[in-house]
């Protein structure tokens, strides 16, 4: 099929969906918040139900001939790998986008997850078929790693370029919120199961289930996102190259400068972001005795005072500058690169761990995105936002639970903390590096593209 018949074909399917869709000509941004948090949620809720079941799950169901601190740290491995994946689903997902048009490229995007997430539903194990296990799962992992780097559709974006210029930060960090939502969701199903279940019918089928429901979810956010990607509005700014993708490599050449800064900026949060949510349970369950529903439910209700501190930063940033709200938030990580020791000492320990790290990543992680596309020239704002993002994601986060649990099985706790404070350092040097990023964002004819 030629590249003229398939574009004419994909222009006529989403012409088709706009005026399905399209109840008026304008989409506010209300409307836009809520895709942006469906869409959001569900992603970040296939994340934490894999990373939920890194730990309590695939170390004895896959490597169950692994002492268990081995059987995490090769499970945690495999947990990698979707970051790898990532660039690669930006690469081939943007040529879809060029050739076939947004809602055919999401909505592979978001069937491709599902459909990983479903095969990890359905993972023989290691008993079953041998190393087979392993390796099917490293697949699968890698696979919705490529479908998360495709299914950027730049709903963000279009909340930024329709929210006030008071009200930047705010807008912001509504697509943030969806991380908090996703882990409250993912540690409820787990602490649910793991109640009501003895622990050999959990490992053998009941873990099962939360992956069901990511399946599930997947179908509900395509829908509220391509009825988005379908409007007017939306094309309108495609049309204008806000929303319009430009070639990877090109934008990767042109724009490396900026695309190392925004990599860089959020570090802190993003490697926070990993050991508050994922890493804390593996030393609950390899080095405590503590009931990991117990300590389910309490990151459950972490999660939730995250929201609150994200839309706190919302809040912050519209008076105080976002660029502010990143260097404090981040100044104030580097003072909790001490917290990590406190999960040692037991149960009053791990709350507190718990409750002030959330709080911290609230702020800090709810203007993390996007931190330096402003600096990005108009034409690469789209392809350069989600390179961004996948780079920082990968940097900062992808390794954080394989390290932070390496470090405190060799050295101890307070290793963690070091750890933390490398990628507070790496924040405020891409921040100062970048000092003009306030004034260019603030000058720029429209507002600066908002990373998922």
């Amino acid at each position: 099929m030629n590249t003229a018949a398939d574009k004419a074909h994909s222009a006529s399917l989403e012409r088709d969906g706009r005026v399905v869709n399209s109840t008026h000509g304008d989409i506010r941004p209300g409307e836009i918040a809520i895709g942006v948090i469906i869409g959001r949620t569900t992603e970040f809720f296939d994340f934490f139900v894999y990373a939920i079941a890194s730990v309590l799950v695939f170390p004895s169901y896959v490597f169950p001939y692994l002492q268990p601190l081995e059987g995490t740290l090769a499970s945690f491995a495999l947990f990698s790998l979707a970051f790898f994946g990532r660039p690669l689903g930006t690469f081939l997902f943007t040529y879809i986008d060029q050739h076939h048009g947004r809602g055919v490229k999401l909505t592979i995007a978001l069937f491709l997850l599902g459909g990983s997430t479903m095969a990890i539903a359905l993972l023989p194990s290691h008993a079953q078929v041998g190393a087979t296990s392993a390796w099917l799962l490293g697949l699968f992992r890698l696979l919705q790693g490529v479908a998360l780097g495709g299914a950027w559709d730049g709903l963000p974006s279009l909340l930024s370029l329709n929210s006030p210029e008071e009200k930047r930060g705010w807008y912001s960090m509504i697509p943030q919120v969806g991380a908090p939502l996703g882990l409250a969701l993912a540690c409820a199903l787990f602490a649910y199961f793991l109640a009501l279940l003895e622990p050999s019918d959990f490992l053998r089928w009941g873990w099962r289930y939360p992956f069901f429901v990511a399946l599930a979810l997947n179908i509900v956010a395509l829908f509220a996102r391509l009825r988005i990607v379908a409007t007017p509005e939306f094309k309108r700014l495609f049309d204008n190259r806000e929303l319009q993708p430009s070639p990877p490599f090109e934008t990767l050449f042109s724009e490396w400068r900026v695309i190392l800064l925004g990599a860089f900026a959020p570090l802190a949060s993003f490697a926070l972001f990993h050991l508050v949510a994922v890493f804390p349970l593996s030393y609950n369950q390899l080095f405590t005795t503590s009931s990991p529903v117990r300590f389910l439910i309490i990151e459950g209700l972490g999660a939730l005072l995250c929201v609150v501190a994200i839309v706190a930063s919302g809040i912050l940033a519209d008076k105080v500058g976002r660029r502010a709200v990143l260097g404090v938030s981040a100044a104030l990580i580097g003072t909790f690169c001490f917290a990590p020791v406190l999960l040692g000492f037991g149960q009053f320990g791990e709350g507190l761990y718990l409750l002030l790290g959330f709080i911290l990543l609230g702020l800090s992680f709810g203007q993390a995105a996007g931190a330096v596309n402003g600096s990005f020239r108009q034409q690469y704002r789209y392809t350069g936002a989600a390179i961004v993002s996948n780079s920082a994601w990968f940097i900062g986060a992808g390794f954080a639970p394989l390290v932070a649990l390496w470090l405190t099985a060799t050295f101890g706790l307070w290793a963690v903390g070091l750890y933390l404070l490398s990628g507070v350092i790496c924040t405020l040097g891409a921040l100062r590096i970048n000092r003009q990023w306030g004034r260019r964002e603030s000058e720029s004819e429209s507002p600066a593209v908002v990373a998922d």
